[in-house]
């Protein structure tokens, strides 16, 4: 079967899906509904009014994670993942359009998201508010890092197996060792894929990273997870 249809059925099963859509509604109003905080956010940390304004990607970022998570797990259950590979034989390719399904949406809803955050942050902000540059950075940024989480889930997922075994790793890490390992290193969670990917939120940053070079990083953890998952898929019987 050739890779569009796969990636339409893919596509199909994505959003007939309540709870994904869910997902989805939830990522945006996390991470935009902070905007209208951002005044008492940038009073904390003047230097950066930018993260002010996406200060809520720490919490949409999860809505991601659950996203990519249950995308991949209604698979395994049911003996769903037979009756799809029996329409599709080549693992690889499925996984594919599975992996292309769920990144599209994000990235869509992200990037929207992510314009939407910038304008009610630079709203609440006025004149104290990060630059239209800086700001366009951001919400590219923003899009870049949701979708980039979301299929590190995906990938994880695939090779778990359980979409309750992938949450129940990653949530506790997004929302408290993230920051605890943070505290306690010297630069090392700059490179943990969370912690990356959020440099293009700042509006400076003291690490060793930029905004694409922290995105880059994001991607390559990413990367590793899928390809991961890929092996999983392909070596694993359905």
């Amino acid at each position: 079967m050739l890779f569009a249809p796969v990636l339409h059925a893919e596509w199909i099963k994505i959003r007939t899906l309540r709870s994904l859509l869910g997902a989805l509604a939830a990522m945006s109003v996390a991470t935009a509904a902070f905007a209208a905080l951002a005044p008492s956010m940038a009073d904390g940390d003047a230097s950066d009014p930018l993260f002010a304004v996406f200060f809520g990607i720490s919490f949409g970022q999860v809505a991601a994670v659950a996203f990519g998570t249950a995308a991949v797990s209604s698979e395994f259950r049911g003996g769903a993942l037979g009756l799809t590979l029996a329409a599709v034989p080549d693992r690889r390719r499925w996984f594919a359009a599975k992996a292309t399904a769920i990144a599209l949406p994000v990235l869509a809803v992200g990037l929207f998201t992510g314009l939407v955050t910038l304008l009610a942050g630079e709203a609440a902000l006025g004149a104290s508010g990060p630059g239209w540059a800086e700001g366009l950075r951001g919400a590219a940024g923003c899009g870049l890092h949701l979708t980039l989480m979301a299929l590190f889930a995906a990938g994880l997922t695939a090779v778990l197996r359980s979409g309750a075994a992938t949450l129940s790793v990653l949530i506790p890490f997004l929302l408290i060792a993230s920051f605890v390992i943070g505290d306690l290193s010297a630069g090392i969670a700059d490179f943990l894929p969370d912690r990356a990917g959020q440099v293009a939120l700042h509006s400076g940053w003291d690490g060793p990273l930029g905004p694409w070079s922290g995105l880059a990083v994001t991607a390559l953890w990413t990367a590793a997870a899928l390809l991961a998952g890929a092996w999983a898929v392909s070596r694993r019987d359905a």
